[in-house]
């Protein structure tokens, strides 16, 4: 285990580990407090950044920061390196790295090219060194384009998740929550419903429920019911209509030992929703959420700092070909993240090095209450994120989620982002929003239709 310092003025900073100095050089954290593994001054910081910067990529390939014998998620990140991807970068630092990505030869095709020999390990590295502004510009680069009922992805274009939660998984409730997120342009990305049980029959019932509504008015979506992946293939077993498989999952092995999974559940799921054949325009099915934080919660981080742990995840995700990836960046509570500015940082630290690693990236830009946060720091993150290039974002009626006791992103958000940033739905969508006259972008200018489209008319007759 190879060792780094860097000397500030008369005073020498040394870490004994890689491990070490990624923790020191991040961010100053509240989960990495509470971890015990953040730098203890400013100055310890500014070292450890100077160090990380002077370290070879390459020392990533050597040095496990979580040991290949003892996670299996460090021997996929190692099994599945591609090294012919590797080598345009295989001669640089950290520092190198953070400076190419920076410049005019680190564009779409060439980074589209580098992310299968890109460890999450490199990816958390060089975020470490790098500023608001350049955690942007990187991003912004990078396209990651999915598809299963429309197409995720590409410049220009934000989706958004329609999440018509209900604490009783009321239908009427459930219903009139998509078609008020209809109206304000809001679904393409999917109708996503956190359930309030688990029962099967019930899950069987919303699953039935979301196909309906899809089918009926022909809208170009998917639907996701949030729950584990098991009982997503046992509903797939029922005969239920499952578009989108889901799971949370997180960085390292224990963690998701907590979540109740492994890869081979993972590759499960992921099998039985290919069974299903639901995809029109392709096969990208798993949805996954993650959360930096997830794995200290559960005790098993290795002593590894959070947003690499959070990063980890991404190389999981990867290799399940999802449609879309959410990290949840606020929810898990002021512990991990403090107060607004570390969930802004948070939020596009993930955004970045998933991008970075190919993974189609979207955000729950979100918050608790006893967080020391608000929807000025969210309408912050939102639009620094819109700039980004973020496959999608959450819509929620009125920004409160009444099931999950949250703050996010409301349907009126994704129409402020539309105005201001010129981003349009997924293109299959924008087309199914003109044609019910629901909404158009024109000249810069966003325009919502005049009245209740004819087709919903009855459907809002029979809610009332």
């Amino acid at each position: 285990m190879a060792s780094f310092s860097h000397t500030v003025g008369h005073q020498t900073w040394r870490f004994d580990s890689l491990r070490e100095v990624m923790a020191k050089a991040g961010p100053a954290r509240s989960g990495d407090y509470l971890a015990g593994v953040a730098a203890s001054s400013d100055a310890e910081r500014v070292a450890a950044q100077m160090a990380l910067a002077n370290i070879p990529l390459r020392h990533f390939l050597d040095e496990a920061l979580i040991p290949y014998e003892d996670d299996e998620i460090t021997r996929l990140i190692i099994d599945s390196h591609d090294a012919a991807a590797f080598a345009p970068v295989a001669h640089l630092t950290v520092g190198g790295f953070r400076d190419w990505l920076l410049g005019e030869y680190a564009d779409e095709a060439s980074l589209r090219a580098l992310a299968p020999g890109l460890t999450p390990e490199m990816a958390a590295a060089v975020s470490k060194i790098m500023r608001v502004q350049d955690l942007i510009l990187v991003a912004q680069k990078i396209r990651v384009v999915t598809r299963f009922r429309n197409t995720m992805g590409l410049r220009g274009r934000m989706s958004t998740r329609l999440q018509p939660n209900h604490p009783t998984d009321d239908p009427s409730g459930i219903a009139a929550s998509i078609l008020d997120g209809l109206l304000y342009g809001n679904g393409d990305a999917m109708f996503g419903i956190n359930p309030a049980t688990d029962s099967l029959g019930a899950l069987t019932d919303l699953l039935k429920m979301l196909d309906a509504i899809i089918q009926r008015y022909e809208i170009p979506t998917q639907a996701c019911v949030l729950t584990h992946v098991t009982s997503s293939i046992a509903a797939i077993e029922r005969g239920a209509p499952v578009d989108l498989v889901f799971q949370s999952i997180a960085g390292t092995e224990a963690a998701n030992a907590g979540f109740g999974i492994t890869l081979q559940v993972l590759q499960e799921g992921y099998e039985a929703g290919l069974s299903q054949k639901r995809g029109t325009l392709g096969d990208n099915l798993m949805y996954f959420e993650t959360g930096q934080g997830s794995a200290l919660s559960a005790n098993a981080h290795h002593g590894v700092d959070q947003q690499t742990c959070e990063v980890r995840a991404y190389a999981v995700a990867r290799h399940y070909k999802p449609f879309l990836v959410n990290t949840v960046v606020g929810f898990i509570g002021p512990e991990y993240l403090y107060n607004g500015k570390q969930i802004i940082r948070a939020g596009l630290e993930d955004h970045f090095c998933g991008k970075l690693l190919g993974v189609p990236m979207g955000c729950d830009i979100c918050y608790t209450n006893h967080a020391e946060a608000d929807q000025d720091d969210m309408d912050t993150l939102l639009t620094l994120l819109g700039a980004a290039g973020i496959n999608f974002i959450m819509g929620i009626p009125g920004s409160d989620d009444v099931m999950l006791n949250y703050q996010t992103t409301s349907f009126h958000d994704a129409l402020y982002a539309r105005q201001v940033l010129g981003l349009k739905p997924a293109p299959e969508f924008e087309a199914w929003l003109e044609r019910m006259e629901i909404l158009s972008q024109r000249d810069g200018r966003v325009r919502l239709g005049g009245g209740l489209p004819p087709a919903f008319r009855q459907a809002l007759a029979q809610l009332g």
